[in-house]
């Protein structure tokens, strides 16, 4: 028979088993020509589990004829001998049994397909057990404390059990593998007597019918950075979006601001369906801004941060680092400075003249605050809340409004009615951006010293400073080895050390206007 078709007959006969058919098992296991003796033990076993021990003997006998080192093989038929009363054949298997563990302490059968381990104390303990049967209390006495030396450390309990057992007159239980154990074919084997397409199924790649589901290859494709504005299959409405302040889910870790957020679709109330770190979110849509950079157009293909020649962009600060940077604060509202929820209505006095009057307007506002005061003790939480708000409140009425013109990196300040108005004219998707900036926050920066930019720089991030080749930069803290914060025509932020080379001459310069962090003193 080709190892094929036993390998096959073999796993047969093993689900008959496992289903408790005994009478097929046994009618497969012998129609195995020319079986081994794994075969011929399984037979014994079944034979065993229906108690037919004469035809159980009969099989344990082809098994150790076949394989006469097969030291399982004369433990079972010893216990075979036992049950039948042939004590003499049933002392002799049980010393072959223990011969051929060749002075092994026990011998694990897994890797021959049989789940059991046997081990020396148990082919002694039968031995003792054969002694009682024959009245030699003596012989099974010492056979027992024989054991002793051939078994593990705490898992003597037993032993010193039967031995009581032996010196009390009392015959002792034999022992055989646990029912439902047998021989087993290789896992791998079975696996290989299914058929295997190795070629697979035949696939359409191109077709001149149009019923056939075909695919044709496509052009390559510019290199960089997905634009989804290039998908027509994504909405309008749908990409990149940064989030203008932190936000907190029902589900989920908070959202911090500045995170990056690709928006599958805008819904038809005030939430936005998108992806952030795999997870599919709703997020209001006043939580966030459009990442495309000013100046660019539908369908370009942007590579990121410019490197400078023979330098690459150096990673961001860490957050700690930046959290020493206080950011500009992002709030969306409306001009008139009402609730953020009213930050979608356009002023009424502007829907004559506004191209986009009969749809909202969604207006975000970048602000920062600088609050300097000497206090003689720990104040209160409430009370540092309301000298903040009294300080706020007062620079908000000094403060500047800067805009980002399409297509130019600088803030240009709005200073009457008649710029905003015209800024107010010139909104495109509904979205418009200004940056205040109260005059009173640059009192206290000083300048360290002054770089020049070598290659102009796009902000990445809204903390990040715009410059232009050839700018003038006012440097005022150094984040880290790689990161500056600086000011450049107006505007204050951080950008990658490399893109900028120091001037020669470095003395400090006097205070400056800047957006820097927000400091307070107490005197003791």
């Amino acid at each position: 028979m080709a190892y094929r078709d036993l390998v096959r007959n073999w796993h047969k006969g093993i689900l008959a088993v496992e289903e408790g058919d005994w009478a097929l098992a046994l009618k497969i296991f012998r129609s195995i020509e020319m079986s081994s003796s794994k075969i011929d033990f399984n037979i014994g076993c079944i034979h065993l589990l229906r108690g037919e021990l004469a035809e159980a003997l009969e099989a344990f006998d082809q098994t150790v004829s076949k394989d006469n080192c097969l030291a399982v093989g004369f433990y079972q038929r010893g216990y075979v001998c036992l049950r039948l009363e042939r004590y003499e054949e049933a002392l002799n298997n049980c010393r072959l049994a223990l011969a051929h563990l060749r002075n092994n302490s026990f011998i694990d059968y897994k890797q021959l397909g049989l789940k059991f381990v046997l081990c020396a104390w148990e082919v002694l303990y039968n031995t003792a057990a054969v002694y009682c049967q024959l009245g030699k209390w003596q012989d099974a006495e010492r056979t027992l404390e024989e054991a002793f030396a051939w078994t593990p450390r705490g898992q003597t309990l037993r032993l010193r059990a039967a031995l009581q057992q032996v010196q009390e007159r009392l015959f002792l239980e034999p022992r055989s593998i646990p029912q439902g154990e047998f021989f087993r074919p290789r896992k791998e084997d079975v696996e290989e007597l299914e058929a295997k397409d190795f070629l697979g199924q035949p696939k359409v790649i191109t077709s001149a019918f149009e019923k056939d589901n075909a695919s044709s290859f496509q052009d390559l494709q510019p290199q960089g950075c997905y634009n989804p504005g290039m998908d027509p299959s994504r909405e309008q409405d749908g990409g990149y979006h940064y989030l203008v302040a932190p936000y907190y889910p029902e589900r989920g870790c908070p959202l911090k601001a500045g995170s990056v957020i690709y928006v599958l679709s805008m819904g038809p109330g005030s939430q936005a369906t998108g992806i952030f770190e795999g997870q599919k979110i709703c997020i209001p849509i006043s939580h966030l801004e459009p990442m495309c950079p000013a100046g660019s157009h539908k369908g370009e293909i942007h590579s990121g941060i410019p490197p400078p020649p023979e330098n690459v962009p150096p990673g961001r600060p860490p957050e700690r680092q930046r959290m020493q940077l206080q950011g500009p604060s992002e709030r969306n509202v409306d001009m008139n400075g009402t609730d953020p929820k009213a930050a979608l209505q356009a002023p009424s006095d502007q829907e004559k003249v506004s191209p986009t009057s009969g749809r909202p307007i969604q207006l975000t506002i970048h602000g920062s605050f600088t609050a300097n005061t000497q206090m003689s003790s720990t104040p209160s939480l409430v009370d540092l809340y309301a000298m903040l708000k009294e300080e706020c409140c007062r620079q908000a009425k000094e403060m500047t409004l800067r805009y980002r013109p399409l297509g130019s990196n600088e803030l240009i300040p709005i200073s009457n009615d008649e710029e905003l108005r015209k800024v107010w004219q010139e909104v495109q998707s509904g979205h418009l951006t200004l940056w205040c900036q109260g005059k009173d926050n640059f009192t206290e920066r000083r300048v360290l010293y002054q770089m020049v930019a070598q290659h102009s720089y796009s902000a990445q991030g809204l903390e990040d400073l715009n410059f232009e080749e050839g700018d003038i930069l006012e440097i005022l803290s150094e984040v880290n080895e790689e990161w500056l914060e600086g000011r450049c025509k107006g505007t204050v932020g951080i950008f990658p050390k490399c893109f900028a080379v120091r001037e020669s001459s470095a003395a400090a310069l006097p205070p400056a206007p800047s957006t820097g962090t927000a400091t307070y003193s107490s005197a003791d």
